[in-house]
């Protein structure tokens, strides 16, 4: 069988928008939100539902970047280690940063129930441990989040309770927290835009910011058109055009990353990997990620590469993956195949600010943008309306450009990407 190149979920959608032309023309709106993901649309939702006039313009089509083509997990917690806020904010800031990641897990399941999203959210994802020093760390992160936030939804599975949830024989045990999920990606951002649309907010698909003159009010110029704004919402993550905000562009660095659809699996296949439909990633620092679809097949992502390459033989080296973790799949066929950009800090937590008095920005959540994201446009619609303090929690958060400048920031990277898949495999 031919593995298709386009991703499952755009083979699987099931929500469909009303129009949403490019821009033409001249228009003037209390707020323009820049990016169709799901920090853009969980913006322009809350938004319109504060009754602003709100227009969102996409590039190319809603869901078309990372937050409609991503493993789909919905997890608490953030891309970083909590001790990364603890020494920003506080020991109390990082308490209030973690609840707000738990309460972004909820939006993300009131919104599904709220609008009757047909993404298939579901429950359960577990951290596995491939190597001993990963069980130590699991324990011992458990361990601080009992002691200093509070938290007891983490549970500790040894090698025998993870392979009845998990039946790989690569794992010593791990973390199964059923407060964390997965979902359907495409269909959840859709869904969020749909509702935005259904809200009051306009959608401009097939419509590129060329240029950005923020000043009151601002000024975005598209291809056939020009918009102004009292507020300028940034939402487009890795895929902002540098142009648009050039001092945001040293601090994000864009990470291609991919998965492989299988093809569905059997009664017999699915009772061999994942009997409970868990979400599942590896303790690793270049991690391995997988779940089940809503049609049983198996989503396995993995890789990763910097500068838009793909890594060579990408498809046999995911299978040779999947064949170790579960002999059952060692001839599995792959149906899909397919890529998308993350946007990664240099310290792995999420940037939120502002460009000035009237530009606001939310990005850089490092693989955990799927609940952080839509919590990042619910901040966004507050601090828009005068309600900053949470907003401003994370903005307090410092980052650093990465080192290298524009030619020698992806090559330093990918050194230490090198170093740590070595160390992953000791």
């Amino acid at each position: 069988m031919t593995t298709r190149v386009d991703s499952y979920y755009s083979a699987t959608r099931r929500v469909s928008l009303a129009d949403a032309p490019p821009v033409t023309g001249e228009g003037k709106v209390d707020v323009a939100v820049v990016g169709g993901g799901v920090t853009g649309c969980s913006a322009a939702l809350h938004l319109a539902e504060r009754g602003y006039d709100v227009v969102l313009l996409e590039a190319r089509h809603i869901g078309w970047g990372a937050s409609g083509r991503s493993g789909g997990q919905i997890l608490t917690g953030f891309g970083t280690d909590l001790r990364v806020l603890a020494q920003a904010l506080g020991e109390q800031g990082a308490r209030h940063a973690w609840e707000m990641s738990r309460e972004a897990v909820r939006l993300t399941a009131d919104r599904v129930e709220r609008h009757a999203i047909p993404c298939n959210l579901r429950w359960g994802a577990i951290y596995a441990a491939v190597k001993q020093r990963h069980v130590h760390a699991l324990q011992a992160d458990m361990r601080t989040m009992q002691e200093s936030y509070d938290y007891d939804g983490y549970q500790w599975l040894d090698r025998e309770a993870l392979f009845a949830r998990v039946r790989s024989p690569a794992y010593r045990g791990g973390i199964l927290d059923l407060d964390s999920g997965h979902l359907h990606p495409l269909n959840y951002t859709l869904g969020l835009a749909r509702a935005a649309q259904q809200a009051g907010a306009r959608i401009h698909e097939a419509t590129a910011v060329r240029q950005l003159e923020r000043g009151r009010p601002n000024r975005l110029t598209t291809e056939h058109g020009q918009i102004t704004a009292d507020f300028v919402v940034l939402a487009g993550n890795a895929y902002l055009p540098a142009d648009v905000a050039p001092e945001l562009r040293g601090k994000l660095m864009p990470v291609g990353n991919y998965i492989i659809a299988t093809q569905p699996l059997s009664d017999e296949q699915v009772a061999q990997t994942l009997p409970h439909d868990d979400a599942v990633s590896d303790a690793n620092f270049v991690l391995d990620y997988y779940r089940l679809s809503q049609d049983r097949r198996l989503l396995y992502g993995g890789e990763v590469s910097y500068g838009g390459k793909p890594p060579r033989h990408l498809n046999t080296r995911l299978l040779r993956k999947l064949g170790r973790l579960f002999p059952v799949l060692k001839d599995i066929s792959v149906d899909y195949q397919w890529s998308g950009t993350v946007g990664v800090t240099r310290n792995r937590a999420p940037h939120f600010g502002r460009l000035g008095d009237s530009v606001y920005f939310a990005h850089g959540y490092s693989g955990h943008g799927m609940a952080l994201a839509g919590l990042g446009g619910k901040l966004l619609a507050e601090a828009i309306a005068g309600q900053a303090e949470r907003f401003d929690l994370y903005a307090r958060l410092q980052h650093r450009n990465f080192p290298g400048g524009e030619r020698m920031r992806t090559p330093l990277l990918v050194l230490a990407t090198h170093f740590y898949r070595m160390r992953d495999m000791l």
